[in-house]
């Protein structure tokens, strides 16, 4: 099966750019299941139900987010309902709306996906580690597994896909918004790449308008972010999963303006 993993979108222009593409996208490589991090999908920051929307529209079988998915008190009712197709990180409180792993049957054979959130440079919540191996157990009928770590720190994230090696199909990176170049498949078959970019505004500083960004940097003073107006372009990896074994057999890095 072919698995498209889109990396976090930034406002208004990262949804227009997965609007634009994802379809081309999907008959090209033939994908099976597309899996994009919405986080920060609503103008500003944050996902509502609206830039959801947006994205399950235009061809997304599923929402991961992270650290910013609480910041907009809207969308917590959809998080709740029943099945929806929005997940945030599994090793929040349990007290936080919404759920951080869900099992999606495909009819020949059923993918889990797990979304986390990092622990290093991060925000408290549960450790990530511990946290996986809770839910692992719990998605033991599905053939392929899925894992979307939201973290800051490139160590974290290759230390999880070596605990997660051969027990998982599938460890993508976000929340940096800058792609890497590691793309690979490890020893027990897991794919892997440290981040996936993002889907959002060229020519910005992770989306957000240059200036701005140098003016908190420098000043150190509240500043409202705005989103670049710019070109934006869409970045992430298209993974071939077999389903038999639920090892990764190939991982192509891809990214267009």
């Amino acid at each position: 099966m072919n698995l498209l993993f889109l990396g976090d979108v930034v406002g208004g222009a990262g949804c227009a750019a997965v609007r634009k593409h994802l379809p081309a996208l999907k008959r090209k490589y033939q994908i099976d299941f597309t899996v994009v991090n919405g986080e920060n999908s609503a103008d500003g920051n944050g996902i509502l139900p609206g830039s959801a929307d947006a994205l399950l529209e235009s061809g997304a079988d599923l929402l991961t987010t992270g650290n910013h998915v609480l910041r907009r008190k809207e969308i917590y009712e959809r998080l709740d309902a029943p099945e929806a197709p929005i997940l945030r990180p599994a090793n929040f409180h349990p007290s936080t709306p919404g759920r951080g792993f869900c099992t999606v049957d495909m009819l020949r054979y059923r993918i889990g996906v797990i979304n986390l959130m990092g622990n290093v440079y991060m925000d408290y919540c549960a450790n990530v580690f511990d946290t996986v191996e809770e839910i692992l157990p719990k998605l033991k009928d599905c053939s392929i597994v899925v894992v979307d770590l939201h973290g800051e720190a490139t160590s974290e994230k290759l230390a999880m896909a070596h605990f997660l090696d051969g027990r998982v199909s599938l460890l993508v990176g976000t929340h940096t918004h800058v792609a890497t170049a590691d793309e690979q498949i490890l020893p027990g078959g897991t794919g892997y790449i440290t981040d996936l970019g993002m889907c959002g505004p060229t020519g910005s500083v992770l989306g957000v308008k240059p200036e701005l960004a140098i003016q908190k940097m420098r000043g150190n003073l509240p500043v409202r972010f705005e989103n670049a107006p710019t070109t934006a372009c869409i970045s992430g990896i298209v993974a071939q999963i077999d389903p038999k074994t639920g090892k990764t057999t190939k991982i192509d890095r891809i990214y267009i303006e």
